[in-house]
């Protein structure tokens, strides 16, 4: 593709100089000249009144007009609906009543026919169901198709989809083969009532500003949603709405690859993803053995056991417990952070939680920065202290922001 000016019906207005996000574009001489920063992004376009600009080469978009519709991708894990599903639905359906369309949810396995039940329950008016035996295991190449199939036929308006591990691999594709955009890991979602665009708001810069990105020329609007940030849908087992079986042959369905085996991590208690507390430990631990402590605190709390990358690189605990920027973004209710000095790395993936508790011994960490409650102090007399408090009260898992 190329970029071209129009010189017979540029008149140097400078109406694309402002809308060049790049700074590509300068008006000399009463036209405008676009330099070798572009990126082709076509921000300029649309904007020019006197259709000066043209990108030859650019592949057209569909009539945007032809697209309706909300839909979530309803993730499943060996039959089980992912929470994270329930919490598409719940932003899905206000988004739709913003939008006056209606909610449909697409799910993919095999032998999977109740679960569609459930998801008309918690909201959805259609879903479309596609099972097959190359889809009762993720294979990213075989989900991808699928989806692209079903998009590509039906064309929703906007596609939702959790910001999970599984979501994070297979909606980047679908995006790519759709060519269309997609936002990744959004924390809020809402509707322009003037543009009728959805916006989708993410933060950006290692946490350090949120950003609202839209997306005007393609479609669908596609974005991920973090886990634990949205409120689940409700269930109202009444509600009544439509299955739609759809067939796809499993020679449109290929993969080179081959699922053999799943070997589940012994010793992990809970999914830090899907946890309400998390108990996190670092570099302050100096050593391994340490988490011993970390972990008590954390099954004491009936919650999951956290680490920084300090601690993973160190080989102390494995890649799993993982918090931050390279590991999972987690949003749970209570987080303990214990010996961890508070990287920009690691907030990005924990400061959504709802109550962040920092032990740190360095009065200056910058964990403290972020944290609901600071205790400055060994963590190795504040751990046992905590335990021993939480024990003697019978409370295991103790209100969450209370006095």
């Amino acid at each position: 593709m190329n970029i071209e000016v129009i010189q017979e019906r540029c008149v140097g207005c400078g109406v694309c100089v402002e809308a060049c996000p790049y700074g590509a574009i300068k008006i000399v001489e009463d036209l405008a000249v676009i330099d070798e920063s572009c990126t082709l992004c076509g921000a300029c376009v649309d904007p020019c009144k006197f259709d000066a600009i043209l990108i030859r080469g650019r592949k057209e978009v569909p009539n945007r007009r032809n697209y309706s519709g909300i839909w979530i991708f309803a993730e499943q894990r060996n039959g089980k609906l992912h929470p994270v599903s329930f919490e598409l639905l719940g932003v899905g359906r206000r988004l739709a009543q913003a939008k006056g369309c209606e909610l449909s949810a697409v799910l993919l396995g095999l032998e999977i026919r109740d679960k569609a039940e459930d998801l008309i329950a918690r909201g959805a008016d259609r879903v479309y169901l596609v099972e097959s035996a190359q889809l009762k295991d993720f294979l990213v190449e075989s989900y991808t198709q699928a989806l692209v199939e079903l998009i590509q036929e039906y064309r929703p308006e906007i596609f939702l989809s959790g910001a999970t591990s599984l979501g994070r691999s297979l909606i980047p594709r679908v995006a790519t083969k759709l060519r269309t955009g997609l936002t990744a890991d959004c924390t809020g979602l809402e509707i322009d009532p003037e543009s009728g665009l959805l916006l989708q708001t993410r933060p950006a810069f290692g946490g350090n500003i949120m950003a609202t990105i839209v997306c005007p020329h393609h479609r669908p609007q596609m974005a991920t949603v973090r886990p634990k940030v949205m409120k689940e849908a409700a269930v109202d087992q009444k509600r009544k709405g439509e299955v739609i079986l759809k067939e796809i042959g499993s020679d449109r369905l290929p993969s080179r690859t081959k699922l053999l085996k799943v070997v589940r991590e012994e010793g992990e208690m809970v999914n830090i993803a899907e946890a309400d507390v998390i108990v996190s430990g670092g570099r302050g631990l100096g050593d391994p053995s340490k988490f011993v402590l970390i972990e008590e605190l954390a099954k004491t709390l009936g919650g999951a056991v956290g680490a920084s990358r300090a601690a993973v690189d160190a080989g102390w605990i494995p890649y799993s417990h993982q918090v931050g920027q390279t590991g999972k973004t987690v949003c749970p209710q209570l987080y303990i952070a214990c010996g961890i000095s508070g990287a920009i790395q690691h907030l990005v993936g924990m400061q959504s939680a709802k109550v962040i508790v920092a032990i740190n011994k360095d009065p200056e960490a910058p964990i403290f920065k972020v944290a609901t409650y600071g205790i400055v102090g060994d963590l190795f007399e504040v751990i046992p202290a905590l335990i021993k408090r939480i024990k003697s009260t019978g409370q295991a898992t103790p209100e969450i922001g209370g006095g």
